[in-house]
């Protein structure tokens, strides 16, 4: 069944002469199918957030456990940020909105292997398929759904300490607030207190300690730490740091996670590319990076609230939306352009020249575009 809503999913893809253009649903079908055939998702339930750049369902396995599908879905919402950098989004030779997509879950799955097995509290990385990642379902709440913790310098430590170790394996979150820190309760034993413990996610941003703006990067994060604590806990800590410089002194006597994942084969080409989408988008400081489902209206810039502009503003001067795809955008994945083949589509799109990507053609307003998207995906077949 699942392989015959792909099939009808990419048939009603626009032709166009130099090929079929795929859009972001096609690619969720594909992605859905290689889950299906590797076991790792049997079925697909409820959306439980959407996040600026991506959406979260929960899944289950063949066994009936519950699982967390990620499906990234990178240049969807509209940044200020985007505009100014535009003449990079729209004459890059090489990558699309799907193609960047696509090497944001596999960044995100090769640093959830690494971290997970070195310890660190992320979730357990199941399976990774173009641009989904499927992973373990924490029962936990986000850090900034929680308005009271009974020892918040114990917890400010621990998450302060988990910069500083990120750093000694020569890793920075990039990210690090209260968006992307979970926080579960856990009893040590039957009887006793409930502790917290704050466990990481979202990892595309995440960069080396070579990178010529880690200081910059790994000051903003703790930065990010401090001033949550003192705005939602009203605590503040007398102690200055950590720093940068201080933090990174013992990296050469640890196991460098950066050079790995690079020879896992998220080559420097791959971070490349990314890296420069990150840039040009900019790495949002406040911006939620996960939101419960009824929650849409914060996936907005919180930055934004004092600005003044014009709600018209997100339509560029040329007369064209944020939300357009670039007419040169281009697909860099042969092994997808087969599977279209394979799905008898006559002839594959052309990976090397023209456009192949339809407009994804959503609304400015956030709400309005979740729930577009949202009724599209349920006539399309999607168990939501």
């Amino acid at each position: 069944m699942l392989v015959r809503r792909i099939e009808l999913q990419v048939m009603r893809l626009t032709v166009a002469d130099d090929g079929y253009r795929l859009t972001y649903g096609g690619l969720d079908y594909l992605s859905l199918n290689t889950h299906r055939k590797n076991s790792t998702i049997f079925s697909v339930g409820n959306q439980i957030g959407v996040g600026k750049e991506s959406d979260i369902y929960v899944v289950a396995s063949e066994s009936g456990k519950q699982l967390v599908l990620k499906i990234h879905r990178l240049g969807r919402i509209s940044f200020r940020t985007v505009k100014a950098n535009r003449d990079y989004l729209r004459n890059r030779s090489s990558g699309s909105w799907l193609y960047l997509s696509r090497l944001a879950a596999m960044k995100e799955y090769a640093f959830m292997q690494v971290l997970r097995r070195e310890g660190f509290p992320v979730p357990e990385p199941i399976g990774q398929s173009r641009h989904t990642v499927v992973m373990e379902l924490i029962n936990s709440f986000p850090l900034r759904q929680i308005d009271s913790v009974p020892d918040p310098a114990s917890l400010y430590a621990e998450l302060l300490d988990m910069i500083v170790r990120l750093a000694r394996v020569g890793l920075i979150h990039g990210d690090f607030n209260e968006f992307n820190i979970l926080i579960k309760e856990e009893k040590v034993k039957p009887d006793g207190p409930i502790r917290l413990v704050p466990v990481l996610i979202d990892f595309p941003q995440m960069l080396s300690i070579t990178h010529s703006n880690a200081a910059f990067y790994f000051d903003r994060d703790v930065a990010c730490v401090k001033r949550f604590f003192s705005r939602r806990f009203h605590f503040k800590s007398d102690e200055p740091g950590p720093f940068f410089a201080d933090a990174i002194k013992g990296s050469g006597n640890e196991r460098r996670l950066d050079v790995e994942v690079e020879a896992t084969g998220f080559s420097k080409k791959l971070a490349k590319d990314l890296e420069k989408y990150i840039d040009a988008v900019g790495r949002d400081e406040e911006g939620s990076s996960t939101v419960a489902d009824g929650d849409v209206g914060e996936i907005t810039n919180e930055n934004d609230d004092n600005d003044n502009d014009d709600d018209d503003d997100d339509v560029e001067a040329d007369g064209h939306s944020p939300f357009e795809i670039p007419d040169d955008a281009q697909i860099d994945d042969p092994e997808l352009a087969e599977q279209l083949g394979q799905l008898g589509l006559g002839h594959l799109p052309d990976t090397t020249h023209g456009n192949v990507f339809a407009s994804i053609d959503l609304p400015t307003e956030p709400e309005v575009a979740n729930g577009q998207m949202h009724s599209k995906k349920k006539a399309a077949g999607w168990a939501i």
